[in-house]
């Protein structure tokens, strides 16, 4: 049997961008409750709360790691599998992919140093201001990354010349139509993400009756953030909707399994999807439903996919169960946010181990939530790699054959199953291990740098007494 490079292509690069969104959408979360940590603890002088930092920087510290070995295969791909693709578009991805390393992994990594081991060894101001940085890192990388795929999604701003595009106005290219919106759906994922895994491991120390105090303060934390965070994304994700429809409607019909073009769309909660006959199997439908949320009218009018050739359209079975997943998680966050708010106003929290153990076992729906919508975007758009533009077929590298794919996804299986099995047994350890123990005084952790060892220091550091008449060295005080 002959092997299809570009289906293996396809594979390949569905796997490696589902391993590696997982780890950004994370890390940017963690990365800003680290900065607010930091910036509490500076602030208050507790030792809880950098004790709550010093735990929470291990953890991204490991999530960083991994999230940076599985991002450059993203890059390689670019040249490898789809060479094509990147010589048509170089002129505006080139760039942007450039500005996301100059100016976001330079930062992240020039201050990610200082947060891990900067410590009592540099001022505390510049350790906050570390933290910062890295947070505000991450976001100009999402910034870079998500202009760059929004435009693949939306273009605008360029003009097409014998095939290759030309960028004619790098703001409308940048901020085209479905940026705004995309943007702000990641970054809000982001922090729900951070906040359930926050919350989820903080309930399983509570559980444990380890480190209460500071977990209790971050659970609290995380589920006033939830409570108001859950809800607008619901918000953005309508506005996100209504954005594609404008621009993708092909993508909206396949979420909601549309196949003809009707009024008063019926909202489908379960079908199951024929590509081939174009119909659907099994239906439970609320009438008009559908075109309420979609067109905010109950008789809105909603295209079908037949209005779509069928090599146009996308997989529809895939992307209509993937935003049922993806909603189904997100209206459980809002749920179980609300539920822990009424029992922290109730002062019954700490003493709800069922709601706890709800909590622990929230902690992996949100990379599955983001891990459905990125399946929803990039799914629903096929089969264009740039819209109506370049499709994946013509993206290829035409040198590309099926063994060279099949070698290349096979490979990349094996390097992310070892990193990946590695990164969870590391962070299941440092879990399981739990937080240091209580800091002695706050002074050990806001501690000036330590001045130059005297000779009156390294005589005692190696045991000798100090002479009866010994004074403190003027470059010397209390240590």
């Amino acid at each position: 049997m002959e092997l299809d490079p570009l289906l293996l292509s396809r594979i390949q690069f569905a796997f490696v961008v589902s391993f590696h969104a997982i780890f950004p959408v994370f890390t940017i979360g963690l990365a800003t409750y680290v900065a607010v940590l930091e910036t509490i603890a500076f602030r208050t002088r507790s030792p809880e709360w950098a004790r709550l930092s010093q735990f929470w920087i291990k953890i991204f510290a490991v999530v960083f790691g991994m999230g940076v070995v599985s991002g450059l295969v993203m890059a390689f791909q670019f040249g490898t599998n789809w060479s094509e693709f990147s010589y048509r578009t170089a002129n505006f991805i080139g760039p942007t992919l450039s500005y996301e390393v100059v100016t976001a992994f330079f930062l992240e990594a020039s201050f990610l140093g200082v947060l891990l081991f900067g410590r009592g060894r540099v001022p505390p101001g510049l350790h906050l201001f570390a933290a910062i940085m890295v947070a505000v890192g991450t976001f100009i990388s999402s910034f870079w990354i998500l202009a760059t795929n929004s435009w693949m999604h939306t273009p605008a701003g360029y003009e097409m010349r014998d095939g290759i595009v030309h960028v004619v106005d790098w703001s409308a290219a940048l901020f085209n139509p479905s940026f705004p919106y995309r943007f702000t759906h990641m970054a809000l994922a982001s922090f729900l993400t951070g906040g359930f895994v926050v919350a989820g491991v903080s309930a399983y120390y509570v559980l444990r009756r380890h480190a209460v105090g500071p977990s209790m303060k971050a659970l609290r934390m995380c589920l006033v953030m939830l409570v108001c965070i859950a809800p607008l994304q619901a918000f953005v994700g309508d506005l996100h909707g209504l954005n594609t429809l404008a621009h993708q409607p092909s993508k909206v019909a396949a979420m909601e399994g549309a196949w003809e073009t009707q009024r008063g769309l019926p909202l489908l909660l379960f079908a199951w999807p024929d590509q081939d006959a174009a119909t659907n199997h099994a239906e439970i439908a609320i009438p008009k439903l559908a075109s309420l949320i979609l067109t905010h009218e109950w008789d809105g009018e909603v295209r079908g996919l037949e209005e779509w050739s069928p090599e146009e359209r996308p997989n529809v079975f895939i992307v209509f169960w993937a935003f049922r997943v993806m909603i189904a998680i997100g209206l459980a966050m809002i749920a179980v946010a609300a539920w822990g708010v009424v029992l922290m106003w109730r002062g019954r929290l700490a003493d709800s181990p069922a709601y706890l153990q709800v909590l622990r076992l929230m902690t992996p729906m949100p990379f599955i939530a983001v891990l459905a919508g990125w399946i929803v975007t990039e799914v629903g758009r096929q089969p264009w790699m740039l819209w109506q533009e370049i499709s994946v077929a013509d993206g290829l590298t035409p040198s590309l054959t099926g063994g060279m794919a099949l070698f290349s996804l096979i490979g990349y299986m094996a390097i992310y199953a070892v990193v990946f099995s590695a990164g969870v047994y590391y962070l299941t350890r440092v879990v399981r291990k739990g937080m240091s123990d209580e800091p002695e005084g706050i002074d050990e952790i806001y501690m000036r740098p330590k001045r130059p060892l005297s000779v009156a220091d390294v005589e005692l550091d190696v045991g000798d007494e100090p002479p009866a008449d010994a004074q403190t060295p003027a470059t010397g005080g209390a240590r």
